[in-house]
C-alpha cells in the first residue's frame, strides 16, 4: 500500500462525485441527479497532514465537504457495477478527504453556465488523511463520516446514505475516462456543509462500527492566502 506522500505524488487526477447524498442536494437547492454526476479537481490541490493550513483566497466564501476517498490501484476501463469483485479489486485503499469549495465562486459559475474548476481547484483545497487499508473498511457503504469546526459537529452521516453506490460511481467514470493507478475518487459529501474563515480549526474523521479509524483523522487550520488573487465576477 502506498504511503500518503506517494498517494499525492502518484495522483494524476481527482474525480469527484457531486450531489450523492439527498439531504446535501436539498441544502444547496440543487436538482437530484438521475445518474452519477462527476467533475475534476486538480492533484495540485492535495494537502497532506502537517503541510500547512488551508489557504482561503481573497474574496472567496470557503466551504468544507467531508468525503470518503478511494485510491485506484490499477488501470481500469468499462467497469461493471454488478461485478463487485471487479470494482472492489480496482480499489487500492481508502482516504478521508475534505473537498474545500469556493461556494460563491461555484454559485456564480452555475448561474452563468461556466465551469467550476476555480471553485474546487485552489492550492490546499483537498486535505487528505490515510491511506486506510481495505481490510479496515470491509463495507465502504457503512462508514460514519464526521467533521467539526472549532469543536462543533457540522457533518455526521453514514455512507449508507449515498444515492449512487461506489460500484456505480466507478463504472460510470470508467466508461468515460480511464481510471489509472494512483487516481483518487471522492464519493460525495453528506449534509451540513458550511463556511469557515481564518482562524477556524477543522477536524474530520471516520468511524467503523462506532470505532475511530486513527489513520483517517484530519486536523487543519484555515488562514487567509496572501498574494495577488481576489475573486471578481466573471
Amino acid at each position: 500500500m502506498s504511503t500518503l506522500a506517494e498517494v499525492k505524488q502518484n495522483c494524476r487526477k481527482v474525480m469527484c462525485i457531486g450531489r450523492n447524498y439527498a439531504d446535501h442536494v436539498k441544502e444547496l437547492n440543487n436538482q437530484r441527479p438521475k445518474q452519477p454526476f462527476f467533475f475534476l479537481k486538480p492533484s495540485s490541490s492535495i494537502l497532506l497532514p502537517n503541510e500547512g493550513p488551508i489557504l482561503r483566497p481573497g474574496g472567496v466564501n470557503l466551504h468544507f465537504e467531508v468525503e470518503l476517498g478511494i485510491v485506484i490501484g490499477k488501470t481500469v476501463r468499462d467497469l461493471d457495477e454488478n461485478d463487485t469483485e471487479g470494482w472492489m479489486s480496482a480499489i487500492e485503499s481508502y482516504l478521508l478527504t475534505i473537498d474545500m469549495t469556493g461556494r460563491n465562486v461555484q454559485e456564480e459559475a452555475k448561474k452563468k453556465g461556466l465551469p467550476w474548476s476555480i471553485a474546487k481547484g485552489f492550492d490546499t483545497f483537498l486535505p487528505i488523511a490515510g491511506p486506510i487499508a481495505k481490510s479496515k473498511i470491509e463495507d465502504p457503504h457503512n462508514v460514519e463520516l464526521y467533521l467539526k469546526v472549532n469543536g462543533d459537529v457540522k457533518q455526521q452521516d453514514n455512507t449508507e446514505l449515498m444515492l449512487f453506490r461506489i460500484g456505480r460511481q466507478l463504472a460510470d467514470i470508467s466508461k468515460v475516462m480511464t481510471l489509472e493507478k494512483g487516481d483518487i475518487v471522492l464519493t460525495g459529501t453528506p449534509k451540513g456543509v458550511g463556511p469557515v474563515v481564518t482562524g477556524d480549526v477543522i477536524e474530520a474523521g471516520l468511524r467503523i462500527g462506532g470505532k475511530e479509524v486513527e489513520e483517517g483523522k484530519i486536523k487543519v487550520e484555515v488562514k487567509d492566502k496572501e498574494g495577488p488573487y481576489e475573486f471578481a465576477e466573471t
